[in-house]
């Protein structure tokens, strides 16, 4: 299935999505922060099976992928959670499903806590979101230095199986999307410098976490090193009032690349609760 490509202007920013399906129900998918990532390298796996019974849009998230770039001191977290609320308003007239992957997984939390409405349903996998402290794999992810050793390196971190990393084509691919000048200067400016603070700010507090009320769907590796589930989902378990949690084993950071299949079945199995 060859995926679409498209663009909008969002509250003067030119957005780029990818949309499919026609369903009535309509679900945004939110891409993570590794370098050279965009909705397409998060999400190809699981939109043309999603999109059969959904309409799904998978943004690039202002200074990812082909949305605009912009200058450093403007990537904050207002600016990623106000683009995203204005681009489901956009593209929606009612709630959604949101899904958030890591970083993508604070900013849906953001949104689910601003603005309750516009959120039907919440799924988090690998998501950052609750205050914890740097781990190793997240600081390297951040601090990338772009090279083909460094990129194997992370797919190293992201995956459990290791047999990713010798994929020298996908290493490849993620490396140039990484060096691509535009991407490579907005990565360093949104997490370069700065990282635990970065980290932080993307954080709410507890008691904040303890108000969203939205139905929410949580699922973590068990072998993630770059967000490790005992300093997240484990926590959001507790303060989410109204979640669940789908805990894989021998799986890393791509949940939805690497258990593909069942990522895909829970979904839906939660949807039609």
């Amino acid at each position: 299935m060859q995926i679409s490509s498209n663009y909008m202007e969002v509250n003067g920013i030119n957005t780029h999505y990818h949309e499919e399906g026609s369903g009535k129900e309509k679900m945004i998918l939110i891409h993570g922060s590794g370098p050279g990532v965009s909705a397409f390298a998060n999400w190809r796996l699981i939109i043309p099976h999603l999109s059969e019974s959904l309409h799904v849009f998978a943004p690039d998230i202002v200074g990812f992928g082909e949305t605009d770039k912009l200058p450093k001191d403007e990537y904050t977290l207002d600016l990623w959670v106000n683009h995203l609320i204005d681009f489901i308003e956009s593209v929606s007239d009612e709630a959604v499903y949101l899904v958030g992957n890591s970083f993508g997984g604070a900013l849906s939390l953001h949104v689910a806590h601003r603005r309750p409405d516009l959120v039907k349903k919440l799924i988090l996998m690998g998501t950052v979101g609750v205050q914890h402290k740097l781990s190793y794999g997240l600081d390297r992810v951040w601090g990338y230095e772009p090279s083909l050793e460094s990129m194997r390196e992370l797919i190293q971190l992201f995956s459990y199986n290791q047999d990713a990393a010798k994929n020298e084509e996908l290493v490849q691919l993620r490396y140039e999307a990484s060096i691509e000048p535009e991407t490579k200067e907005a990565f360093q400016a949104m997490f370069f410098d700065f990282r635990q603070e970065r980290l932080d700010e993307l954080a709410l507090p507890d008691d904040e976490i303890k108000k969203i009320t939205t139905e929410t769907l949580l699922f973590h590796g068990l072998n993630d090193q770059v967000i490790k589930f005992e300093d997240t989902s484990y926590q959001l378990i507790q303060l989410l009032p109204h979640a669940e949690l789908h805990l894989f084993n021998e799986c890393g950071h791509w949940t939805q690349i690497e258990k593909t299949e069942p990522f895909i079945n829970h979904i839906f199995a939660f949807l039609k609760n």
